[in-house]
Order: C-alpha cells, then structure tokens, then sequence
C-alpha cells in the first residue's frame, strides 16, 4: 500500500511518534496532530525535511475538546478528497481507583481516551464510506480486556473504546471501510520514564507501529479485526 493518506492523533510521542515514522518510511502522507504546536511542527518540519516527495500537515489539538476536532477534521478535509486510514492514537493515562480517584477523572480520560475517537471517526469515517475503502484503526489496550486495581476510569475508558470498535466493525462490514482494534500490553513511552526495568521488559513502541502497518497492509478480502500485543514476558 503505497502513497495514501493518513490521519494520526497524539502522533509526536510514543507509539504514536512510532506510527508516523514507519508510515512516512512506507511512502505514505500524513496528516498528524497532537496537544503541543511545538512538537507538531517540529516533527511536520523533520517530516518534509526527510521525505520531500511526500505531503505532511500538522495541527495543534486538544482532542478531548469536540470543538476542536471537528476543526481539525476539517482541515484535513480542506486539503485531502479522501482518507485512506484514520489512525485514533491519541490518549491518557491517570491511575487511580473508582472509589478513590478525583470526581472528575472518568471524564477527563472518556473524552480523551474515547469521545475524541468517537468524534473524528464520525467526522471521517463518511469519506471512507464513500469511497468505498479506508481503515479505521482504534488504539485501546490490554486495560480493555482485563481490569486491574488503579486502573480505575482508565479501564473503563479503554474498554468503551473496544466497545466502540467492536460496534463500528459490524456497522461497516459491507462499506469496505475495515476496523481495527489494537491492544497494547505495557511500551516504552515517556510515562515509564524513571522506571528502573530492563529494557526486555517492556516493548518499543516500533512492535506497536509494525502491527498497525502489518493491518492496513492485509489484502482487503481480509481484516484484522483485533490485535494483542504483550511483553514476551507478560503483563507488569
């Protein structure tokens, strides 16, 4: 799959950073967001700079605000006829308990972690529609199969999000547009920073990025309709 157009949210950071480098490597455009401008034209720039041939665009986003991605999807529908793959990255992580955590966290990480998901999709996902192709790949985790202390409104958030999936997959089966669900057990990110563990331990976000490409890869007879990843050596 060479050439096509991409959406990434959270894309400066993380697994998310880890999916702009190996599609932009595959020869694709990408359009990206995420919270801070100076990281997104940061990388916007390093982008261009490394791939002349190819189209990069980056907006500053808070994704939890609805406002604000409806705008964002705009600009990638000012500048794009069609989207090939909608990449929902973007989230955050607060531990906490349900008991125990502040009143408004179920909030907080719902409108990150799932309604901004909700939002694009439903914002692109109709250009998918009518073009009769396009991927939708959701980025949930292993926190949305199976619960654990302090995971609190997280789990609940990223369950939701698999929910979600799962929902938007049977509604699009016959549009052409697959669905994705991709479920990372713990990756090295800037949220494990400090964390004294071999590097084995835990997986690169690359594992994450290969998973993604090796999805909207696939011939399109066929989907891969959930993925699971975990450290060789389990869960933490």
């Amino acid at each position: 799959m060479k050439g096509k157009n991409v959406v990434i949210t959270g894309a400066t950071k993380g697994i998310g950073r880890a999916v702009v480098d190996e599609l932009a490597a595959c020869g694709h455009s990408l359009y990206i967001c995420a919270r801070t401008k100076h990281d997104v034209d940061n990388l916007v720039d390093e982008l261009g700079k490394k791939y002349p041939d190819q189209s990069f665009y980056g907006d500053q986003v808070d994704i939890s605000d609805k406002s604000q991605i409806k705008d964002f999807a705009t600009g990638v529908k000012s500048v794009w006829e069609k989207v090939d793959v909608l990449v929902n990255n973007a989230g955050i992580f607060l531990p906490g308990t349900i008991l125990g955590e502040e009143d408004d966290m179920l909030e907080k990480q719902l409108n990150t972690n799932l309604i901004s998901a909700y939002a694009l999709t439903r914002h692109l996902g109709p250009l998918m529609v009518q073009q009769g192709y396009g991927d939708i790949i959701n980025m949930c985790s292993v926190a949305g199969i199976k619960a654990y202390v302090n995971g609190g409104s997280y789990c609940i958030s990223k369950f939701a999000m698999r929910g979600m999936s799962m929902v938007l997959r049977e509604e699009l089966k016959e549009t052409g547009v697959r669905v994705t669900t991709i479920l990372p057990g713990a990756t090295w990110s800037e949220s494990w920073s400090g964390i004294e563990l071999p590097p084995e331990r835990l997986m690169p976000a690359s594992s994450i990025a290969g998973a993604v490409k090796m999805a909207i890869d696939l011939d399109r007879s066929a989907v891969l309709e959930e993925i699971i990843l975990r450290p060789q050596l389990g869960d933490l």
